[in-house]
Order: structure tokens, then C-alpha cells, then sequence
């Protein structure tokens, strides 16, 4: 997916999104993007453990 990106395509991504979001908010975004991942994460093992003891994963659906 990313193979056909270069150094300096990360750096215009990088410019635009400072442009868009301000250099103050970035910072604060990145931590709130962080803290999302690790919850994904956690659920992600809390879901196979379930599985590999062969309990149903709840739908809370």
C-alpha cells in the first residue's frame, strides 16, 4: 500500500496537515489517535482470549 511513497510525500502530508489543523492541535490529536489504538488493541486481545477459551464473543449490538 505505502510502497510507492517516498520521503517527501510524508513530507507534504505532513505540511497539509499542519496547514489544516494548526501546529497547536497536532499534538493533541496525535495523543487522542494514540489513546484510540491502544483501546483497539486491548479490545482486539480481550476478543481472541474470549475465543481461545471458547466462549462467544458478546455482541453488544
Amino acid at each position: 500500500m505505502l510502497r510507492g511513497l517516498e520521503g517527501w510525500h510524508f513530507v507534504i502530508i505532513a505540511v497539509v496537515f499542519v496547514l489544516l489543523f494548526g501546529a497547536k492541535k497536532l499534538p493533541d490529536s496525535a495523543k487522542s489517535i494514540a489513546k484510540s489504538l491502544k483501546i483497539f488493541k486491548s479490545e482486539l486481545k480481550d476478543g481472541e482470549n474470549k475465543n481461545d477459551k471458547g466462549e462467544k464473543p458478546s455482541s453488544d449490538s
